[in-house]
């Protein structure tokens, strides 16, 4: 097939810009053909870009040169058409396209390029298997849902910028290439050609550095930055993805606070979204309790409650106190088998003891009645505020020999109330609630290593009425530090930071660092803390999972271009990949094989 050359040529308005008000106009577009009708005497193409579809007629009395190379066309091709545009017939508009009043006579038909058959259909909707869509993804991003999402991201991120702008944050790069500080998830090491045995590490977030700006005295920093962690993955992870860092000097929480809600207004806006004001506050002990979740969804009820039998009734139901109860309004009725699931998935979430309790007539019902009177009973459902017709799901755990028995049972409990929610169709689409999440606990102790370890990082500053306890009471410490969560989603972790270099050892200390471990891992900045550094506090926002919310997808790797599998593998660029000897021989490498 002999092809076109483009030329001089400049596209006059793109396919989907035309209107019964260009009629007449001279136009010239530029696409891909999407569907090709051939009717005999007339060949018609539905010219695609990102904006839309315009139909393009090729008609021999207009041109026979245009309907010969139409001939030539199909699904894909890369072509440009002049032509002018004319008004459709009453019985030929086409409602579903924004063009669809108007199509454009073809008196010049240019073969761009030529296309094989894609492997799938390029529609919005695909059942397309995602390992396919992702082997051939520059073929996927054609399709017209991955165009509304990354396009949608791209005009976030102008927002994003023109409001840092206008509180008056810089923004700075940070490195890429820096040192491994092992707290946390594991790094992605790069070896150094020049130092062999030396690595760098890629950033599991600029937090360091960002610290160190605010020593430099750039009161208020932000970046639009490439992160990296090697850990397991799942649909809102991924092992590089972006985040909005954000951080600030002499900072007020509140101040902060304002400042990010007016950003998520801003940008929900951009998908007609109206973002009530001020964000919801909840202690992160209150969010355990009611929800079992530092991340909870609060868009619909079922609130769990700890509570405790009365004494001498917990011995007989072998059970360790407190236990957690919640009421589900008008499921009195519930069959035993969907008791039995609930069970089931109380014990595989992690809590080995489980009942209930029908208040589903004058006296309530319960595997519990053959140790409990009724009194008891219904004591324990009127804790929680059962009415009759309601069911009280109740949870525990049989022994609290281990030190984190109860947050298990906090957590199996979240994970247990999302399923009911799920199962009820509690979780209505296109309500949008954000809450702040704050006075996280300081540390978090570690079973496996029988340690202390930061719940957020190392330096999140602990609250001030609690520095006397860093080292008689670690558990009690709350830090300043805060979440934001979106409809169950964390979109956004930040704190108060240490800028004292003797809290900030004393903060080592407790995590089981020594002197010399701390100075090694983190010596350039406990030095910078020596030479004045300013309070100073800040937020990452996770800005792939605040975009597929905003556009309604699941997964994060629909709103970003290039992304890995659940397993790290990059199938377009079949990566990660082999290296031959002699570049393993520059960095002083081998592979080891078993």
């Amino acid at each position: 097939m002999k092809l076109d050359l483009l030329g001089d040529r400049k596209r006059t308005h793109h396919c989907g810009d035309l209107r019964k008000e260009h009629a007449g106009q001279k136009v010239f577009l530029a696409g891909w053909v999407d569907v090709r009708r051939d009717l005999g005497n007339l060949i018609f193409l539905d010219l695609r870009d990102h904006t839309g579809v315009t139909q393009i007629v090729c008609n021999p009395a207009v041109s026979a040169d245009v309907h010969d190379r139409a001939e030539e066309v199909r699904s894909e091709y890369v072509v440009g058409v002049e032509g002018e545009v004319v008004v459709r017939t009453a019985g030929t508009v086409n409602p579903q396209l924004s063009t669809g009043e108007v199509e454009v006579m073809a008196r010049s038909l240019l073969i761009l390029n030529e296309a094989k058959t894609p492997p799938f259909p390029l529609e919005d909707e695909t059942k397309t298997s995602e390992e396919t869509r992702l082997r051939y993804r520059y073929l996927d991003l054609r399709r017209g849902r991955m165009q509304r999402n990354l396009r949608l991201r791209s005009r976030a991120g102008q927002v994003v910028r023109a409001h840092m702008g206008e509180h008056g944050f810089q923004e700075i790069e940070t490195p890429f290439m820096t040192r491994s500080t092992p707290e946390g998830a594991r790094d992605y090491l790069v070896p150094s050609r020049l130092h062999h045995g030396h690595f760098y590490a890629l950033p599991q977030s600029p937090q360091l550095f960002k610290q160190l700006l605010m020593i430099g005295g750039f009161d208020r920093y932000y970046q639009i930055v490439r992160c990296f962690r090697d850990e397991d993955l799942r649909a809102d992870r991924q092992p590089e993805f972006t985040q909005i860092d954000i951080e600030m000097a002499f900072p007020q929480r509140e101040e902060l606070f304002d400042i990010i809600e007016n950003l998520m207004e801003k940008l929900f806006a951009l998908v007609d979204v109206k973002v009530p004001r001020p964000f919801a506050r909840m202690a992160y002990d209150e969010a355990m309790e009611k929800y079992g979740s530092d991340k909870p969804h609060t868009g619909f009820g079922l609130e769990w409650k700890r509570v405790s039998f009365a004494p001498g009734d917990a011995e007989k139901v072998r059970v360790a106190q407190p236990i957690k109860a919640l009421r589900v309004p008008g499921w009195g009725g519930a069959s035993r088998s969907q008791l039995d699931k609930l069970q089931e998935a109380a014990k595989s979430l992690g809590a080995d003891w489980f009942s209930y309790i029908k208040m589903d007539g004058g006296t309530p019902q319960s595997p519990l009645a053959k140790a409990l009177e009724a009194p008891s009973l219904n004591a324990i459902a009127g804790s929680v505020g059962a009415q009759g017709g309601d069911l009280v799901l109740l949870v525990g755990i049989k022994s609290a020999a281990s030190r984190d028995a109860f947050r298990m049972l906090d957590n199996a409990s979240g994970e247990l109330r999302l399923d009911l929610a799920r199962k009820l169709e509690l979780i209505k689409p296109g309500a949008w609630n954000f809450l702040w999440v704050v006075d996280f606990p300081m540390f978090e102790f570690d079973e496996k290593e029988n340690r202390f370890a930061a719940m957020h990082h190392p330096f999140t500053s602990p609250r001030e009425e609690d520095l006397e306890k860093l080292e008689s009471d670690p558990r009690a410490v709350k830090a300043r530090a805060y979440d934001l969560v979106l409809n169950g989603s964390e979109i956004g972790g930040g704190s108060i930071r240490i800028h004292r270099q003797d809290i900030q050892r004393r903060v080592f200390k407790v995590l089981g660092l020594t002197e010399e471990q701390a100075r090694e891992r983190f010596g350039f900045f406990l030095e910078a803390l020596e030479y004045g550094t300013p309070p100073h506090g800040g937020i990452a926002l996770g800005w792939d999972r605040i975009t597929a919310l905003m556009v309604g997808e699941s997964s994060i790797r629909e709103v970003i271009a290039f992304p890995k599998t659940a397993s790290a593998i990059d199938m377009m660029c079949e990566a990660p990949a082999g290296v031959d000897e002699e570049q393993l021989k520059e960095l002083g490498l081998k592979i080891k094989t078993e």
